[in-house]
C-alpha cells in the first residue's frame, strides 16, 4: 500500500511539472529559416506563429511561388524546432518515470 502512495504522490508532481512545462512552452520561442536565411519565422515551442521575416529582394512580382515555398520552408523548421524543444522539456519532466518506450504525453 505505501508503494501506491507513493505512485500516487509521484503522478501528482508529474501533473505540476507538465502543467508548469506547458505554460513554459507558451512563452519560448523559436525560429526556422529557409532560403539562406533570407526567410525566417517564429513560432512559439507549442507552434503558434509570432512573426515572418522576408528579405527585401525576395519581393518580385513573377517568383512569388519562389517565396511561397520559402514561408512553408522556414514555417516547417521553426515547427520542427519547436517539437525538439518540447522533446527536451517533456524528458526533464518524465526523467525517473517508468515510461514505455513510444509513449507520447503531449
Amino acid at each position: 500500500m505505501r508503494d501506491m502512495m507513493g505512485l500516487m504522490k509521484q503522478a501528482q508532481q508529474m501533473q505540476q511539472k507538465m502543467a508548469d512545462m506547458q505554460a513554459e512552452l507558451d512563452l519560448i520561442e523559436v525560429e526556422g529559416a529557409a532560403g539562406g536565411g533570407m526567410v525566417t519565422v517564429t513560432m512559439t515551442a507549442k507552434g503558434a506563429l509570432k512573426g515572418v521575416k522576408i528579405d527585401p529582394s525576395l519581393m518580385v512580382p513573377d517568383e512569388r511561388e519562389i517565396l511561397e515555398d520559402l514561408i512553408v520552408a522556414a514555417a516547417n523548421d521553426a515547427r520542427t524546432r519547436g517539437e525538439r524543444v518540447m522533446q527536451e522539456r517533456m524528458a526533464e519532466v518524465t526523467k525517473g518515470l517508468p515510461i514505455p518506450p513510444g509513449m507520447k504525453l503531449f
